[in-house]
C-alpha cells in the first residue's frame, strides 16, 4: 500500500470531502493536480473514493458533499439551482489554487459546468469533464424525458446497491427527489463560451444517453473539446468502480496545448 493510500480521508468545511489526501510528510516537488468531482442526482461524495485511489498520486480528488444526504442529512438544499451554484462557488473559491479541473456525472456534470461558468475568468478550471449528461439547453427543454426517482434509481444502476435495504433505499430516493426538484428550476442563459477545455463522456451501455446526445456541448467552450465513449453504464465512477481513469489521467497529465478536438 502506498503512502498516499494510507492518508486518512478528511472534510474541508461542509462542502468538500478529500478521500485520499496527500500526506503532510510526503515529498512536495509540486502540489498534485486537484480534481473537483460533482456527484450525480442523489449521489454523495464517498462514491468518488475508488476514483481518488486510482488517480493518486498524480491527482487529488476533492468531492462535493451535497446537502440533504450522508453526513449532511440535516443540511437543507438551496431552494433553486442558481442558489446551489452560488453556494458551491463560495465553498470552492478558497481552494482553487494551482492546477485543477472539474469532473461531474449527470446532474453533477451540469452543476460542475455552471459552477465553472459562474467563477471569475481567472479562477475557472483548466478542464471540465461532463460525463453522462446532455448539454445545458436540454435540461430545461420541454422534450426532455422526465423520470421519477424510482426510475432513475433503476436506470442509473443504483437499485442493486439498496435492494433489500428499505431505510437505505428511502434515503437514496429522498436525495434523488431533492436533486430533481432543484434541477427543475434550472434555466440556461445565453453567455459567452468558457475558456476551459471541455470534454464529454458517455458509457457505451448508458440507457439514458448516447454519443449523439452529447452534441451541443462543444459550443460552450473556446478551449479544446472532445466526445468520448468509455466502458460502463450511466454512472461511471461509483463506490464499486473508479470510472474513466485512463481518460481522466490522459486529460490531466498532457499539456493543454496537446489537447485536440476529438471524437473517440
Amino acid at each position: 500500500m502506498t503512502t498516499a493510500l494510507r492518508a486518512r480521508p478528511r472534510v474541508e468545511g461542509d462542502w468538500l470531502f478529500v478521500p485520499v489526501p496527500r500526506p503532510a510528510h510526503a515529498p512536495r516537488p509540486h502540489r498534485p493536480y486537484r480534481l473537483f468531482c460533482f456527484p450525480h442526482a442523489g449521489g454523495d461524495a464517498t462514491a468518488y473514493t475508488p476514483l481518488a485511489r486510482a488517480l493518486a498520486p498524480a491527482a487529488e480528488v476533492w468531492a462535493l458533499r451535497p446537502p440533504a444526504r450522508g453526513g449532511r442529512l440535516g443540511h437543507p438544499m438551496p431552494a433553486s439551482f442558481d442558489l446551489l451554484v452560488d453556494a458551491v462557488v463560495e465553498a470552492l473559491t478558497p481552494h482553487l489554487t494551482g492546477r485543477f479541473g472539474f469532473y461531474g456525472q449527470s446532474f453533477g456534470a451540469l452543476l460542475g459546468y455552471e459552477v465553472a461558468r459562474a467563477l471569475p475568468a481567472g479562477l475557472r478550471p483548466e478542464l471540465v469533464v461532463a460525463a453522462s449528461a446532455s448539454p445545458p439547453a436540454v435540461w430545461s427543454g420541454a422534450d426532455r424525458p422526465r423520470y421519477t426517482a424510482d426510475e432513475l434509481l433503476r436506470l442509473a444502476g443504483m437499485g442493486e446497491l439498496v435492494e433489500g435495504e428499505a431505510e437505505l433505499k428511502e434515503h437514496a430516493l429522498r436525495a434523488i427527489r431533492t436533486d430533481l426538484d432543484v434541477v427543475a428550476t434550472y434555466r440556461p442563459r445565453p453567455h459567452p463560451p468558457i475558456g476551459s477545455d471541455l470534454h464529454t463522456v458517455v458509457g457505451v451501455e448508458d440507457p439514458l444517453l448516447t454519443l449523439g446526445g452529447l452534441d451541443g456541448w462543444a459550443s460552450h467552450t473556446r478551449g479544446a473539446h472532445g466526445h468520448h465513449v468509455v466502458p460502463g453504464g450511466h454512472l461511471l465512477a461509483t463506490v464499486d468502480g473508479p470510472g474513466p481513469v485512463d481518460l481522466l489521467t490522459s486529460l490531466i497529465t498532457r499539456p493543454r496545448a496537446a489537447h485536440q478536438s476529438t471524437t473517440e
